[in-house]
């Protein structure tokens, strides 16, 4: 199973450094991805920038857009801006999409989040039909550039439920979940229902991916982790925030080993660390935890 770990762009001193450290650092390591994710009434520094930041200072390491929340922009931009990180990481990218949880970012945005399960279902094909070169309307010129990866970049469908899973089952190639608190019984309960979704539509197995906050190798992890988590989740009340966070063991290299193990043991192909600090010393034991296993 491949390891991944996120930029901490979600966290509070996340600055130009971070970005560059955290990105050269996981390119030498043994890290599978970098990524980060979309969020647009919150202090995080944008997704797009950051990935092409991060793809133009690496040369070996996937870049992975976790997760566009597509039908809250024009698809015609956001095909623009994935093929353009195709290119700026020679065919290392790889695209998430959603429709997201949070009202206030579409809008912010100005978008409707109406019928925005089928309206993605609509937006990947006409992303797949951008990168092959089709024109947004007849006489247009295509929406370039050309992708690196023939097709395009990989899509990976942020589904969980039963209904969504079915409908990714028809476009996406894999899945992209998420435990926060890198629980082994949700990670295997998502990983089991994404592979049922990919039965049911007669398809082979679906690229499988997961992730969790953690924190390690700094003082008062716990308190960290558990302050970070709250403020994130914040949009879903500050009690079941708080109640969330607290429930969290992430914290410790023990923790994380089992988390990992689960996601191994459930046949996952790669799981993604999502820091909840930008400290260096994060990183350092990140990639001293990843070596070793």
């Amino acid at each position: 199973m491949d390891i991944g770990i996120a930029l901490p762009t979600m966290c509070r001193g996340y600055d130009r450094a971070a970005t560059v450290e955290w990105s050269r650092l996981a390119d030498a390591g043994p890290v599978s991805s970098i990524s980060c994710g979309e969020r647009m009434t919150y202090h995080n520094p944008e997704m797009w920038t950051t990935m092409a930041a991060a793809a133009a200072v690496t040369e070996r390491v996937r870049i992975f857009a976790n997760l566009s929340v597509l039908p809250a922009h024009p698809v015609p931009l956001v095909a623009k801006q994935a093929a353009t990180i195709d290119v700026l990481s020679e065919g290392r990218f790889t695209l998430g999409v959603g429709v997201g949880g949070r009202g206030s970012d579409y809008r912010s945005l100005g978008a409707d989040s109406e019928r925005r399960h089928e309206r993605l279902d609509r937006a990947v094909a006409e992303l797949r039909s951008l990168w092959a070169g089709q024109p947004p309307f007849d006489g247009a010129d295509p929406v370039g550039p050309p992708c690196v990866q023939p097709g395009g970049p990989p899509v990976l469908a942020g589904a969980l439920g039963p209904k969504s899973l079915a409908r990714a089952a028809q476009w996406a190639d894999g899945v992209v979940s998420f435990s926060v608190g890198g629980v082994p019984g949700e990670i295997a309960w998502s990983a089991e229902a994404a592979r049922r979704a990919w039965t049911d539509a007669d398809r082979a197995t679906p690229r499988l991916v997961s992730g969790c906050f953690y924190t390690l190798g700094i003082p008062d992890a716990e308190t960290i982790l558990h302050s970070f988590t709250a403020e994130y989740l914040d949009f879903l009340g500050s009690g079941n925030a708080t109640a969330a966070a607290a429930a969290m063991k992430t914290y410790d290299a023990g923790a994380l080993h089992r988390t990992l193990d689960a996601a191994e043991a459930a046949g996952l192909d790669e799981f993604i660390l999502v820091p909840g600090s930008a400290d260096r010393a994060v990183l350092d034991a990140t990639l001293e935890l990843i070596a070793a296993r």
